[in-house]
């Protein structure tokens, strides 16, 4: 594994390349909400039972709930990742137009699945030419948004030619009004949601595919019975029906990203994009950049396609903003 490009959160790898770098580690490498939702203990008392049809109703329905949906358009899934890896498998288009950059798995897991895979910064444009297209909104990792009107519209063209149109949401929560979810119902548009993100829950492996009802029966078949445990249905009945602690969360994380951007502009960095969950930033030189920040215990995310660019996630506490702060001296 290489700890530069990969998803993050490898704290064992950095430790090993990294092994004069003071303790404890900071990890800002992965743009999950440092502030979790606070699970209260009483859910882990479902791993003696195996998961019920009541448990996944539950969970589905407070989802359901929140994304303003039906609960027959949200099927509860064990992560958004591993959706990631089963949609070729289910679909099978000859060209696929996908975002670039983006998360490096869906044009990966294409292209490995056989399918001519065209990386662009508009795949919203390739919509009347290829069979189907990906896009993150907002995008990882530089936090571009597209209008919703603008998806409804690519996604009725390539209905037109019994394309799919496939958004990746894992950060939506921060932008509920960006969702394309409403229209799911119309046949040909898939997105993947994530509890990981916004929840700061992400070994809870909790995700979630909103879609056409017979597509997701289709896929359940293939997912199984217990394809979510117990104890992570139970935590995401609670926290996705929570709605006081979303909205609390929301104007913590606003506040938080504005202290960052100002930590990053003190110190120089350009703050070229980003979410609420993260900083999209240039450098003169990330690879350097990431290297002197991984060496005083700061871990990161650099990327394979830009040796300008780094991103940032949220400092838990002042300390750490103290020690970023430092460590962003050149």
């Amino acid at each position: 594994m290489n700890a530069n490009h990969e998803h993050g959160g490898a704290l064992d790898v950095m430790r090993r390349l990294f092994p004069e770098a003071p303790e404890p580690w900071i990890d800002l490498s992965t743009g999950i909400n440092p502030w979790p939702w606070p699970t209260s203990g009483r859910e882990t008392e479902g791993f003696q039972r195996l998961p019920t049809q009541s448990d996944r109703v539950l969970c589905t329905a407070a989802m359901a709930e929140a994304f303003g949906l039906p609960e027959r358009a949200v099927l509860v899934a064990p992560g958004s990742e591993l959706l990631i890896h089963l949609l070729p498998t289910l679909l099978h288009p000859r060209r696929i137009a996908i975002l670039a950059p983006t998360y490096d798995d869906h044009a990966r897991t294409w292209r490995s699945a056989g399918i001519d895979v065209t990386e662009t910064p508009d795949p919203l444009a390739e919509a009347g030419e290829a069979d189907a297209a990906v896009i993150c909104n907002p995008n990882n990792p530089d936090g571009r948004r597209f209008a919703p009107e603008r998806i409804e519209e690519a996604r009725q063209r390539l209905a037109k030619r019994d394309g799919w149109l496939i958004v990746d949401e894992a950060f939506a929560d921060l932008e509920p009004d960006l969702s394309a979810a409403p229209h799911v119902l119309a046949g040909n548009l898939l997105v993947l949601r994530s509890a990981g993100k916004f929840y700061g829950l992400p070994g809870l492996r909790l995700g979630a595919l909103l879609g056409p009802p017979a597509f997701l029966r289709w896929l359940a078949a293939h997912l199984g019975v217990w394809s979510v445990s117990t104890p992570a249905l139970a935590i995401g009945a609670a926290a996705y029906a929570d709605r006081a602690w979303q909205a609390v969360t929301r104007r913590r994380l606003a506040e938080a990203r504005r202290r960052l951007d100002r930590v990053l502009l003190e110190r120089r960095c350009r703050v070229a994009g980003g979410t609420d969950l993260f900083g999209y930033v240039e450098v003169p030189d990330a690879p350097a950049a990431w290297h002197r920040l991984s060496s005083q215990g700061i871990y990161v995310r650099r990327f394979p396609w830009t040796d300008s660019h780094l991103r940032i996630g949220l400092p838990k506490d002042a300390e750490a903003e103290a020690r970023l702060g430092a460590a962003l001296k050149f």
